[in-house]
């Protein structure tokens, strides 16, 4: 499926899955395999129960989430009950892009989309950086 949509519409979940497939793709080598072994989910907000255990009473606040055990603290004894996952969510991240409009929505994704993977991985600031120049 083509990352690209009619202007006049918002993309659908699948498009913009297919934006944030694009942001890993396009990682650089040494953090692309360990993005690959993080599950991606796309909704269009988070579910109530996640918004409750977080205390978030406007589900527009939460663009995206990481949910798992960060790299740094993994431990050969762990026994997962779920894969690592990094959750999008499509309609507060279209709100925030339709406020600011001066950022591609593809950039605004990535965006999201690093700094959550930055949770999995444990990164430093200035590793953030190095994929993710948001500020310039």
């Amino acid at each position: 499926m083509s990352p690209r949509w009619a202007p006049e519409t918002a993309p659908s979940l699948e498009e913009f899955e297919a934006l944030a497939e694009a942001a890993r793709a396009a990682l650089p080598p040494e953090f692309a395999a360990a993005a690959r072994g993080v599950a991606l989910r796309v909704e269009d907000f988070a579910p109530d129960e996640i918004l409750d255990e977080m205390e978030i009473e406007d589900p527009f606040t939460l663009t995206g989430l990481y949910h798992g055990i960060p790299l740094t603290e993994k431990s050969a004894f762990d026994q997962p009950t779920q894969p690592d996952t990094i959750w999008l969510f499509r309609r507060p991240i279209l709100e925030e892009w339709a406020e600011r409009g001066d950022v591609a929505l593809g950039e605004l994704i990535t965006h999201v989309f690093v700094h959550e993977l930055a949770h999995h991985l444990g990164w430093s600031d200035a590793d953030i950086a190095v994929v993710d120049r948001w500020w310039e």
